[in-house]
C-alpha cells in the first residue's frame, strides 16, 4: 500500500466525522469521496486513528460491520435507529451521500 499522507488521514477523519447519526457510509464511499485508490486505505486509517470518531457508522460494501466489531457496532447503530437484518444494514435506506 502506498504511504498515506497526513492530509489524506485528516480528510478521511473529516468525512467520517461528517456522517450524521442514523446514517452509514462504506469504506469505498469514503475512499471515493477522499479520492483514495482503495477502500483498504480507509480501513487502515480507521484502525489506527478513529477512536474519537463515529467509527461505527463505517461499514463494508456488503452492509456488514467489520467482523471483529460486529456486536458493538450493531449496538451503536441500533441506538441511532439503524437496524440490521441478519447482521446486515440496508445501504438503500441508511447510506449517507457525501
Amino acid at each position: 500500500m502506498a504511504p498515506v499522507t497526513e492530509d489524506q488521514v485528516e480528510l478521511v477523519r473529516r468525512l467520517v466525522a461528517s456522517i450524521p447519526a442514523g446514517r452509514v457510509a462504506t469504506y469505498g464511499d469514503i475512499a471515493s469521496a477522499a479520492k483514495l485508490s482503495s477502500p483498504r486505505i480507509v480501513g487502515w486509517i480507521m484502525r489506527t486513528d478513529s477512536s474519537d470518531l463515529p467509527w461505527h457508522r463505517v461499514i463494508t460494501a456488503s452492509g456488514r460491520p467489520a467482523a471483529h466489531l460486529v456486536t458493538r457496532q450493531l449496538e451503536l447503530l441500533r441506538a441511532e435507529g439503524v437496524l440490521a437484518k441478519d447482521g446486515r444494514v440496508s445501504l438503500a435506506q441508511a447510506r449517507h451521500e457525501f
